[in-house]
């Protein structure tokens, strides 16, 4: 069975397979650890205080520096929840990761997994000269962006688009 998936086109199927469904696994995960909703206000909080600071900076307005230095240290708390969240799921990933690439790296070794349209099975770049790895980032990125399209907060997407009418 392990022989088949050595061969162009199936190891390229295969790859882009385990990709999508890692991607999916780490979304859903994601999306069940955190709550998006509250992330979102958090980076506009942040991100507001930031804004509000460097205005203050430029101008050299000292009182409003002063004021928004009295909150610096809420901010950097909610940074740092912030941090915590997009954390989890890297801690609950890592290892199983390491494992399932150490098995796809016995299998596959230096084998080519599929070729890149005007490139080939090897992209002229240090780290992706192994075609295991140019092939799953790629797929993982596509299906990463997908599936974070999919599982963020429809709720606020639907609140945000009616308040712009």
């Amino acid at each position: 069975m392990l022989e088949a998936l050595q061969g162009i086109p199936s190891s390229t199927i295969f790859m882009f397979s385990l990709a999508a469904a890692i991607s999916l696994l780490t979304s859903l995960v994601n999306r069940l650890l955190t709550n998006p909703q509250k992330s979102k206000e958090t980076r506009k909080e942040v991100a507001e205080w930031n804004s509000e600071l460097r205005k203050a900076q430029k101008a050299g307005d000292k009182k409003t520096v002063e004021k928004l230095m009295k909150k610096q240290k809420q901010i950097m708390q909610l940074q740092s929840k912030m941090m915590w969240q997009s954390m989890k799921v890297t801690f609950i990933f890592f290892i199983p990761l390491l494992l399932i690439w150490q098995f796809l790296g016995g299998i596959f070794g230096g084998r080519e997994i599929a070729y890149f349209p005007g490139v080939g099975s090897v992209l002229p770049l240090p780290i992706f000269s192994i075609s295991l790895i140019w092939w799953y980032m790629l797929c993982s990125l596509f299906f990463g962006t997908i599936f974070s399209h999919v599982f963020e907060d429809r709720k606020s997407t639907r609140l945000n688009s009616s308040h712009r009418r």
